[in-house]
């Protein structure tokens, strides 16, 4: 089978999971499939494009055994690979558009595998476990499908006017992050500026959360908008807490059709991908396999299944704690039940309690090996904490609500930019705003230099593992607007100049004024 013979006019989009160790013997390929999308297409294509990604793994092993095949470039479609687990992969295979240009960014739709799989992960563990558990399968499709559709659907009950990097899923049409979103860097945290009477106060919360449980080793986070105040958690887990809340718990997510300004993006038709019927039919074949596809609670009836990623199913309860049923209702106390997550850097399984008052949420984790007595366990924690630390809530609110500069507040004029501090997973923009008043040329010379830098950035990597590489590109435009992109010391700064002078040389001082005013001349060449 030929690279460019997947796929079909109505196929543009196919995202497939399957585990390498399972259906190796005939008649029991179909065992390996964990995941696949769009879910009604017949069983023999589904195996066809497995087959073809397994084999693309297998050829590229050969070459080179220690890396991990990423991404093979066929000429009507890019088949973008990431191995989650050890022989668990994800592969994505996109469409190619017809435009000149490249529309969308490889790593930008890696990070999107990422993304689903840390998610997943943080509130149900391995998928690997989950087959250990129940070696059929079943469990874990039970759990995959659910999970994943509802990230696509993350955000489809926003207002029509408005679209959201998070909206994946319309209809029958996905919305990949494309050229327009080269100013965002997915699995980062934007943090708030604060001064030190503020950051001296927070500090002081923190001690007053996480005391709250007593001698348990508790963990917190705060937000103020939808932008990260404090966390003592590890990078990777304060990713994924911050993509949650930002997603669900946030007074900009609880808020009945309202839209996250910080991940706001304008339509772009040519981004979108048409991917088949979204569901299959009720009975088929295909239902049978994954389990149901209901979008009830309950899903597939099977299984007990926890859809985190359902919409509307948070709320503010009348204490300030937000309350939700995803997790099930204590039929003792008649009391909605605790979440729980899993922290991949302790490997511990931890309550999740969510306070919220004004613009500030708080996030407070409790180890469960910590709470003897259940529920009502953690309702002695919250009233703790109430009694703890609601005074200094609303004094730590009413200082960052003074100090608040509003969504535009990291606004620089004349500049559209993107810094990534990739060893603390940070990352600041321009706001989204703004970035939309960019012209499509500018937009297209940002996202090939991107591609450009994570070429380079790959081969450092085998090259040099563990050392970061230095390096500095300009690209002019088409219409003679600069896009440039340095980067020093694992810091990674991108940036549009659409009026600055012809030469490289204006551009460059621009790039210096930049980063010793706003970045402390981390991105100086001096």
């Amino acid at each position: 089978m030929g690279l460019s013979s997947i796929g079909t006019a109505t196929e543009g989009m196919q995202l497939c999971i399957f585990d390498l160790r399972r259906g190796q013997h005939e008649g029991q390929e179909l065992d390996k499939i964990l995941y696949f999308f769009p879910p009604d297409l017949p069983f023999s294509t589904q195996l066809s494009v497995v087959g073809l990604s397994e084999g693309l793994i297998t050829f590229t092993r050969i070459f080179s055994p220690e890396a991990a095949c990423e991404v093979i470039e066929a000429e009507r479609h890019s088949h973008v690979f990431y191995e989650a687990e050890p022989d668990i992969w994800m592969v994505m295979i996109v469409e190619k558009s017809k435009e000149p240009e490249a529309i969308w960014r490889i790593d930008a739709l890696r990070e999107v595998l990422k993304e689903i799989h840390s998610l997943f992960i943080m509130f149900h563990g391995s998928i690997r476990a989950l087959l250990d558990k129940e070696p059929g399968g079943g469990l874990t499709r039970a759990h995959l499908y659910p999970f994943i559709m509802d990230y696509l659907r993350a955000c489809q009950k926003l207002s029509p006017l408005d679209e959201c990097c998070w909206d994946f899923l319309v209809g029958k049409k996905l919305l990949l992050p494309s050229f327009c979103d080269c100013l965002k860097e997915r699995r980062t945290v934007q943090m708030l500026t604060v001064g030190r009477e503020a950051a001296i106060e927070v500090q002081t919360l923190v001690r007053l959360l996480e005391s709250s449980a007593g001698n348990a080793q508790c963990s917190s986070l705060i937000l103020f908008q939808d932008l990260l105040v404090s966390t003592t958690l590890s990078p990777e887990d304060t990713v994924n807490l911050f993509t949650y809340a930002v997603l669900r718990l946030t007074p900009l997510a609880l808020s009945s059709g309202a839209r996250s300004w910080s991940y706001l993006r304008k339509g772009n038709t040519s981004s979108h991908v048409t991917a088949g019927s979204t569901l299959a039919p009720s009975g088929s074949v295909s239902e049978q396999f994954y389990g149901s596809q209901d979008t009830s609670p309950a899903g597939d009836n099977r299984y007990c299944v926890v859809r985190p990623l359902q919409h509307d199913k948070w709320s503010k309860g009348k204490d300030g704690f937000l309350i939700t049923d995803i997790w099930g209702v204590d039929a003792g106390r008649s009391d909605v039940t605790t979440p729980i997550v899993w922290l991949q850097h302790t490997e511990e399984r931890m309550y999740l309690c969510a306070y919220q008052y004004k613009s500030l949420t708080l996030i407070l984790l409790i180890p469960l090996s910590s709470i003897l007595n259940g529920e009502q366990g953690v309702s002695t924690v919250k009233q703790q904490l109430l009694e703890n630390a609601s005074l200094k809530i609303l004094k730590v609110e009413e200082k960052l609500s003074k100090g608040w500069g509003g969504e535009n507040a990291y606004h620089v004029s004349g500049y559209r930019y993107l810094v990534v501090d990739g060893n603390r997973d940070i990352s600041r923009a321009s706001p989204p705003a703004k970035v939309t008043t960019l012209t499509k040329e500018s937009f297209l010379a940002l996202n090939r230099l991107r591609e450009e830098v994570d070429a380079e950035k790959s081969r450092s990597k085998w090259d040099n593992p563990g050392r970061d590489k230095d390096l500095e590109v300009s690209i002019r435009a088409k219409n003679n607007a600069w896009a440039i992109a340095r980067i020093i010391g694992g810091k990674e700064l991108y940036m549009v100049l659409e009026k600055a002078n012809e030469t490289l040389l204006y551009a460059s001082d621009a790039v210096e004024k930049f980063s010793n005013r706003y970045c402390s001349g981390a991105f100086s060449l001096d």
